[in-house]
């Protein structure tokens, strides 16, 4: 395929958001929670395992360390045995209370709104913090890029970064700021139904025409000069 343009790239970004927005109106998260603490820690567990995983384990969790000062003196053993079905449980478990303990004493028990002190609790990154402010505050700071957005960025030719912080840099350099809160929820369920790994569905993609890896002679018939 020829040399994309900046200008050609962004307008079929464009229009990979409003296709996606459109096949997918009334996404929201997937992470079940009841206030901020709770998807902070939803969201650290979530890590290389599934959001059901998570879902299945949190009730427990929640009902027994339902604020940031009963987990934070937490016995980390006790916590193991309640997520122990998730991966990395023992490491997981260390995290939450520490993130507990992090919230308790440098932000009196609050979640912060802000990604740079997000990013001081442990286990959270710049993607979770990104979730985290995006799902609890309606705080857009930028996109959260997960496994699925990172996978659809790459197919679809907007980014060829080797990590997601300079994926997401892509992004955001294409994608207008007013359109960022919805990438990652509807990008995640495009890429769980359609354009998945390690086989994508591209015979029943609605944005095959804009795909230089399905359909390269397609897409800039989709575009203006």
């Amino acid at each position: 395929m020829p040399r994309e343009s900046i200008k050609h790239r962004k307008q079929r970004a464009q229009i990979v958001v409003d296709r996606i927005d459109a096949y997918y109106p009334e996404t929201s998260g997937f992470l079940n929670y009841n206030n901020p603490f709770e998807l902070a820690i939803a969201v650290v567990l979530s890590a290389q395992t599934t959001d059901r995983a998570v879902n299945l384990v949190t009730p427990a969790l929640f009902t027994r360390w339902p604020t940031p000062f009963s987990l934070a003196d937490a016995s980390v053993f006790e916590v193991e045995e309640v997520i122990h079905s998730l991966g990395f449980f023992h490491t997981k478990a260390q995290r939450v209370v520490a993130c507990a303990q992090t919230l308790v004493i440098e932000f009196g028990g609050e979640v912060p709104q802000s990604a740079s002190e997000l990013m001081r609790l442990p286990g959270v990154g710049r993607k979770t913090a990104n979730v985290i402010l995006n799902t609890a505050f309606d705080i857009v700071e930028g996109i959260a890029v997960d496994t699925h957005v990172d996978r659809i960025a790459h197919n679809l030719g907007l980014s060829d970064a080797k990590s997601p912080t300079k994926t997401e840099e892509d992004l955001l350099n294409l994608i207008p700021q007013d359109q960022w809160k919805n990438v990652n929820h509807r990008w995640i369920t495009f890429g769980r139904t359609i354009c998945k790994a390690p086989r994508p569905r591209c015979e029943e993609c609605f944005i095959a025409d804009l795909c230089p890896q399905e359909t390269p002679h397609c897409v800039k018939d989709v575009l203006t000069d």
